[in-house]
């Protein structure tokens, strides 16, 4: 399951979408989460899956690995359908089943659908971003985008923002190996229910937090060995430039919207 984790990891490439500015990209995944709560339809999101397939199949990035990203995320997917399923009520003609204090509403039925395909589409865009963006590209791209709040404080935040995500997969990869060893030493992570595999993890946490402090310690002095002095002062080997691509996606992206804005309305 840890390893299923795909947010933070880059697929290098030279697809038309990873050739897109970052700054593009990353206000398109602002505006495509924004997409996915203004559709209150179900016919609206067979647009959101041809554009998702479209990007896909344009970056090369394999659906198995889409996939094997999304099951981290099925468990939370599945509760929160349940919840709306047996909590949400709604008038007396939509029950569609009633058992003692059970109840299920055509109501509940819809907004679980809604929840879910939500949660799906939105992990499986945003994991986009990160797949067919450098963080070098994502750290200028959001630096960029958050000027507004100040040159300084817009690159600290980007840095900080950028090494999260780039640390995501090296995390990842340290629980693994931590959990190798303490299964070499005998340790159970498979078996029992919920409860007991959920505390067979407490042990992985101490030597994760110093793994993680000792990765950060070696970052900051790598970063001080090289001068690095923030926002102040900075240069950059290539400067972002809008192209013709950005604008056909942006087109393209803008089309999408306006169909899910009609289709709310109409």
């Amino acid at each position: 399951m840890i390893k299923d984790i795909t947010i933070g990891q880059y697929i290098p490439g030279e697809s038309f979408v990873h050739k897109l500015d970052p700054r593009t990209k990353i206000i398109i995944s602002i505006l495509f989460i924004a997409v996915l709560f203004i559709i209150n339809k179900f016919v609206g999101y067979i647009f959101v899956v041809a554009f998702l397939a479209a990007i896909i199949i344009n970056s090369k990035v394999p659906v198995n690995f889409i996939l094997k990203g999304l099951k981290p995320v099925i468990f939370l997917v599945i509760l929160t359908s349940v919840l709306n399923i047996f909590m949400i009520k709604g008038t007396p003609n939509s029950l569609l089943f009633h058992f003692k204090f059970i109840s299920i509403y055509k109501e509940g039925l819809v907004t679980a659908g809604f929840m879910a395909l939500r949660l799906i589409f939105l992990v499986a865009g945003t994991s986009l971003l990160t797949l067919t963006t450098s963080p070098i590209e994502l750290t200028d791209g959001m630096e960029y985008l958050l000027r507004p709040i100040g040159k300084e404080l817009s690159h600290e935040l980007a840095m900080m923002m950028t090494i999260a995500l780039r640390f995501i997969p090296t995390l990842i990869d340290e629980t693994d190996k931590i959990m190798k060893a303490q299964k070499a030493r005998g340790a159970d992570f498979d078996t029992g229910g919920i409860i007991k595999k959920a505390k067979s993890l407490v042990p992985l946490l101490i030597p994760l937090f110093i793994s993680s402090f000792r990765r950060a310690d070696e970052l900051a002095m790598a970063m001080e060995a090289r001068c690095y002095r923030g926002g102040s002062g900075r240069t950059r080997m290539k400067k972002l430039m809008f192209t013709n691509k950005d604008i056909i996606a942006t087109i393209v992206f803008i089309i999408l919207f306006v169909i899910s804005i009609g289709v709310r309305f109409i």
